[in-house]
C-alpha cells in the first residue's frame, strides 16, 4: 500500500510514468496500471491518500489479481491428477510409478520433482488438510494392513494367509506389527494388548478403525463399542475412540505407517518360507526393530529415540494382571444345583435357592462366574473337562452336603481330631481292597461312636481292636469293647511263653528222660 501512494503523489507532482518506475524499482506497466484506475475511479489523489489501507486495497486490489495463463503442458498434467489420487490408495502404487506411466504418455512434460510439486499444490487444494501436532503419551493408532501375509504349514503344505496388524504413537511414531490369525475380537485384543506390552505402558487414548472387533455400531458422535473392547481399555485405564467412518485422515498416522510397512517389512519378508505363525512373527519383529531404529528423513534421531526420550515416561503404568477376554453364556439351574457351561460342556454349582432360576455366565480363560439379576451368586475356577462336575459344597442342601462331603479327605480330618489310634484304624479301612461304600460306611461307624462314648474312650477300643487286627468287622469289635468297658484293658499279644500250672496228673520233662 506505501508503494501505491508513492506512486500516486510522484505522478501528483508531474512526475513521468518512466520516471517513477525507475524510482520505485518497479515495471512501467504497474505504474501504468495504477495510474489509469486512479483517472477511471473519479476520486483526486488527495482523496484516495486519505483512504485507509483496506480501502485502498479494496480500490485498487484487481491491479493484483494477474490473470494466470496455463500452458498445454500444465493442462494435460491437471487432467491426470484425479486419476492419480484414485491410484495412490492402491496398495503398491506409489508417485515414481505415476510419473513414469505420465512421461511415456507425455514425453516432453514435467520432470519428476516440478510433477510432484504440481500434484502436491493440486492436492492442497481441491481437498485441503490440518497440521496436528499429537501430544505425547496421548494417543495410539491401530489398523490392520489391507495386504495379508502367510507362512506353510510343514504338516500339510498349505499356505495358511494371516492378518497384519499395525500400531503407532502419535508423537514418537513408535511402530508396533504383528501377524494374527483373524480380525476376529480375540485376535484385535490379543494383539492390542501385545502392543501395550511392547511400549511398556498405555497411552490415554486407542483410536481403532471402525470395525466389528472394537466398534459394534458406528456414529459420528457416540458409536457403539464393542463389550469386550470396551473391558480391556477399562482394564488398562485408557478409553477408545474410534475414527470416523470413511475418513482415513482420523487416523492418518497408522494409515502412512501401513504405506511404509509395505515396503520396509513385506518386500523382505516376503522373499522368504516360513513353517509357522511364531516363525513368521519373529522375522516382523527383527524388520521392525530395524523400522523403528531408522533415522527419520531430515533428522538425527529415530522414532526408538524419540520414544525413549519424550513419550515412554508420559505413558500409563501397566496393571500386574494381563486382560481375560469374557466371554457371556446364559442358563437354567438343573435340579441338582448345577449349571451347564455349553461351550466346555462342564458343570458348576450354585446355591441351592437358585434352582429352575435362569441365570448368567461370564466367563474368561480361568474364572467363570455365575449372576442372577445382576448378583454373582458363585465363582468357579474354569474347568475344561467335558461332562465333568465343579462343586461347591457350601452350595449343596444339608443332606446333599452331608453326601458330598464323605470322602477319605474329610474322615482322616475327622479322625485327627479324635486321636491317632483312630486315625490307624481308619487309614487302615480306606487302604482295604474292599468296595468304596463298604468303606465309607465303616468309616461313619465308627467315627459316630465318639458322640456317645467320647474321644479317650474310642482310642482306647480302637487301640485293643489293633491287638485283633483289623477285618471287615472292625465296627464291630469296636462298639463290643466299648459296650462290655474293655476299651481300658489289651490283650498281651506280647507274651509268647506260659506258666505250666501245678497238677498231680502232668508227668512233667522228668518223665521223658
Amino acid at each position: 500500500m506505501n508503494k501505491i501512494r508513492q506512486i500516486l503523489r510522484l505522478y501528483d507532482q508531474g512526475k513521468s510514468k518512466l520516471t517513477i518506475a525507475a524510482y520505485l524499482d518497479i515495471s512501467r506497466t504497474t505504474v501504468r496500471k495504477y495510474i489509469t484506475s486512479l483517472e477511471n475511479c473519479g476520486l483526486s489523489e488527495r482523496e484516495v491518500d486519505s483512504l485507509s489501507d483496506s480501502e485502498l486495497d479494496e480500490l485498487f486490489g484487481k491491479i493484483k489479481d494477474k490473470p494466470r495463463y496455463e500452458s498445454q503442458k500444465m493442462l494435460a498434467l491437471q487432467r491426470c491428477f484425479p486419476k492419480m489420487e484414485r491410484e495412490l490408495k492402491r496398495t503398491g502404487v506409489t508417485k515414481g510409478l505415476l510419473w513414469e506411466d505420465y512421461i511415456k504418455e507425455f514425453p516432453d512434460g514435467y520432470k519428476y520433482t516440478q510433477f510432484c510439486k504440481h500434484f502436491t499444490d493440486w492436492q492442497a487444494k481441491v481437498n485441503p488438510t490440518m497440521h496436528r501436532t499429537h501430544k505425547v503419551g496421548d494417543k495410539l493408532f491401530v489398523d490392520f494392513a489391507g495386504e495379508k501375509l502367510s507362512y506353510t504349514d510343514k504338516a500339510t503344505g498349505e499356505v495358511v494367509s494371516v492378518e497384519v496388524f499395525v500400531a503407532i504413537l502419535g508423537a514418537s511414531q513408535l511402530t508396533y506389527v504383528e501377524a494374527v490369525p483373524s480380525q476376529q475380537k480375540e485376535d484385535f485384543i490379543s494383539a492390542c494388548e501385545n502392543t501395550l506390552h511392547f511400549l511398556g505402558g498405555a497411552p490415554s487414548a486407542i483410536v481403532p478403525d471402525n470395525l466389528k472387533a472394537a466398534v459394534t455400531k458406528s456414529h459420528r458422535y457416540e458409536p457403539t463399542l464393542n463389550q469386550a473392547f470396551e473391558d480391556f481399555a477399562q482394564h488398562y485405564d485408557t478409553v477408545v475412540l474410534p475414527a470416523r467412518a470413511y475418513k482415513p485422515r482420523d487416523k492418518a498416522l497408522v494409515e502412512g505407517a501401513v504405506r511404509i510397512i509395505y515396503t520396509r517389512l513385506y518386500v523382505p519378508i516376503r522373499q522368504k518360507q516360513y513353517s509357522s505363525l511364531s516363525e513368521l512373527n519373529v522375522a516382523i519383529r527383527e524388520y521392525l526393530a530395524l523400522h523403528n531404529n531408522q533415522l527419520l528423513k531430515g533428522r538425527t534421531y529415530s522414532r526408538r529415540m524419540q520414544f525413549e526420550e519424550i513419550e515412554r515416561k508420559e505413558l500409563k503404568a501397566l496393571p500386574i494382571d494381563r486382560f481375560e477376554l469374557k466371554q457371556t453364556f446364559h442358563a437354567k439351574v438343573n435340579k441338582d444345583s448345577h449349571i451347564l457351561l455349553g461351550p466346555d460342556r462342564h458343570y458348576y454349582s450354585v446355591p441351592v435357592r437358585f434352582l429352575s432360576k435362569k441365570v448368567k455366565i461370564i466367563y474368561s480363560n480361568s474364572i467363570v462366574e455365575i449372576f442372577s439379576k445382576f448378583e454373582r451368586i458363585a465363582i468357579h475356577k474354569r474347568s475344561k473337562v467335558p461332562h465333568a462336575y465343579t462343586t461347591n459344597n457350601s452350595h449343596l442342601s444339608s443332606s446333599h452336603r452331608y453326601s458330598a462331603e464323605r470322602t477319605p479327605e474329610t474322615f482322616m480330618e475327622r479322625a485327627e481330631a479324635i486321636g491317632e489310634d483312630v486315625v490307624f484304624v481308619i487309614k487302615s479301612i480306606l487302604d482295604s481292597q474292599r468296595h468304596e461304600d463298604q468303606k465309607i460306611k465303616s468309616c461313619e461307624a465308627i467315627l459316630s461312636l465318639v458322640r456317645k462314648y467320647g474321644a479317650e474312650r474310642l482310642c482306647g477300643a480302637c487301640r485293643r481292636a489293633m491287638d485283633f487286627g483289623i477285618d471287615t468287622k472292625v465296627f464291630r469289635t469296636i462298639e463290643s469293647i466299648l459296650e462290655n468297658n474293655l476299651d481300658g484293658q489289651r490283650e498281651n499279644v506280647f507274651s509268647t511263653e506260659l506258666d505250666m500250672p501245678s497238677h498231680h496228673n502232668i508227668r512233667g520233662e522228668n518223665y521223658y528222660k
